[in-house]
């Protein structure tokens, strides 16, 4: 029997909805630093060592990783049923923070010994143009 696994994705929600298979969904657009404000970012991702440390070093996203690599422990542990846990991290345009993040929280439960994979669903996609981030950050209208 093989051991549980945790697969989490990344993705923008710019570009579609969060996957609707999510045990659990983290939405980041409006509580961390977003990179694609910096202009010297804009165009690199969350697997880029400058974005991946503006996005780790904001306060609050590294309690966050740990705290869902906790979540998803305690999910695998209360069902013997539980087989795969699926995890969706989304800021706008799945390149930055929700990449960074997902990065992070994969690591976290490597190093806890527990088989996770991780999936960046839009990290090659086209970068979306600067007022798509700032509707969505805020949650105006799209």
């Amino acid at each position: 029997m093989n051991s549980p696994v945790v697969v989490v994705t990344s993705f923008g929600y710019g570009h579609a909805p969060a996957p609707s298979r999510a045990d659990v969904t983290l939405d980041v657009r409006r509580h961390f630093r977003n990179p694609h404000r910096d202009p010297a970012m804009r165009y690199l991702t969350g697997q880029h060592e400058p974005v991946r440390k503006h996005v780790l070093n904001t306060p609050g996203v590294l309690r966050l990783v740990e705290n869902t690599a906790g979540l998803a422990r305690d999910l695998l542990n209360a069902s013997a049923a539980t087989r795969q846990l699926m995890i969706a991290v989304g800021c706008v345009g799945g390149r930055h923070r929700s990449v960074a993040i997902a990065d992070g929280i994969v690591s976290a439960l490597r190093d806890a010994g527990i088989n996770a994979a991780v999936h960046h669903r839009d990290i090659t996609r086209d970068v979306l143009p600067t007022g798509t981030h700032q509707r969505l950050d805020t949650g105006g209208p799209r």
